[in-house]
């Protein structure tokens, strides 16, 4: 019996310092936000709706949910999210915000049917993860009806509830001024990238591409946690991600292609990303997008990707299989 209530006690612990951790993650990432204007913003939802963000300031207050089917804490919270929704009235929008990243729109489909979720549900380009500092999912944006940013955060709790009783009380006779998010340059096969730097888990700040002439340079975006939290919700992806980084290990011994690899900041901190460089004994440089620039400079939503770079800085090859966005000259290796 004593045993059985120490190990209640573990896991209660544990999950605390989980939730704690993904609140924490949120707060840091959107306290920059809190107090500014909203960005005013078009989207549409899975279902063809056109939403435009920025006229529903000064009318309503507006709450975004950003989640993703294989998210467990998503899942957990959504009976609330469906309650809030239903409670919202006239005077607050509540949208959901599919994260894009390792998900589709036939899985939010699929769960939306099986859950029997009735919101509005956009699916992100990362356009709006960008512009509301998505670090965690889930993660709770509020609005108030002034257009300003009030809340944001990660665990459905009196916390959340407060930001969005506040948020309907907001003055609305004054509006705060707001700009919709600054286009950024995407990259595709063909196109030629800019010189840039990437900082790695080393405290170094090497070239993306052109270190040595002639030599193209693999950029292997990764997330530090595919692997291991996937396993059972999301096996094939699971795999999918360890057969990347075994075969990126194998081929990066060839001094044909230079490796890079680039992990999603997404539930992933410098530290995480060293552990999961430690415990599997990653050779190639490894640099954290933590505010995912790079990935949505590539419209990588998916792990793994692999894009190749000649030494001049052109999109040679885009895949998520390693083997086949290897150049055509490089050897086969398999991996024992």
């Amino acid at each position: 019996m004593r045993y059985l209530l120490l190990l209640c006690l573990m896991l209660s612990c544990a999950l605390a310092q989980a939730s704690e951790s993904g609140q924490s993650r949120a707060e840091s990432a959107g306290h920059s936000l809190i107090g500014q204007p909203a960005p005013r913003m078009v989207v549409k939802t899975i279902d063809g709706q056109t939403i435009d963000l920025g006229a529903l300031y000064g009318k309503k207050a507006v709450y975004l949910k950003f989640w993703a089917t294989w998210c467990v804490p998503c899942r957990e919270q959504m009976p609330h999210f469906e309650r809030t929704y239903e409670d919202a009235g006239p005077d607050m929008a509540v949208i959901a915000i599919d994260v894009g990243f390792d998900d589709s729109v036939d899985e939010v489909r699929k769960y939306r049917q099986a859950v029997g979720l009735s919101m509005p549900i956009v699916f992100d380009d990362g356009t709006l993860d960008e512009a509301f500092h998505l670090r965690v999912t889930p993660q709770h944006v509020v609005i108030g009806r002034d257009g300003r940013i009030l809340y944001v955060g990660h665990e459905a709790n009196d916390k959340l509830d407060a930001a969005l009783a506040q948020a309907r009380r907001s003055s609305s006779t004054q509006v705060a001024a707001a700009t919709a998010p600054k286009d950024e340059p995407h990259y595709d096969i063909g196109d030629s990238v800019p010189a840039f730097n990437v900082h790695t888990l080393d405290g170094k700040s090497l070239p993306a591409f052109g270190a040595t002439p002639g030599q193209p340079t693999v950029l292997l975006f990764l997330s530090p946690w595919c692997e291991s939290y996937l396993a059972k919700s999301r096996p094939a992806l699971a795999q999918s991600c360890r057969t990347a980084r075994e075969r990126a290990d194998v081929l990066a011994r060839d001094s044909h292609a230079r490796w890079l690899g680039i992990a999603s900041g997404l539930w992933a901190s410098r530290d995480e990303l060293a552990d999961y460089q430690r415990e599997h004994h990653v050779a190639m440089p490894l640099a954290l997008d933590d505010s995912g620039a790079l990935f949505r400079r590539f419209r990588v939503m998916h792990v793994p990707t692999v894009i190749v770079l000649d030494a001049q800085g052109k999109v040679l090859r885009r895949s998520e299989d390693v083997d086949a966005a290897m150049p055509a000259q490089q050897p086969a290796v398999s991996v024992r």
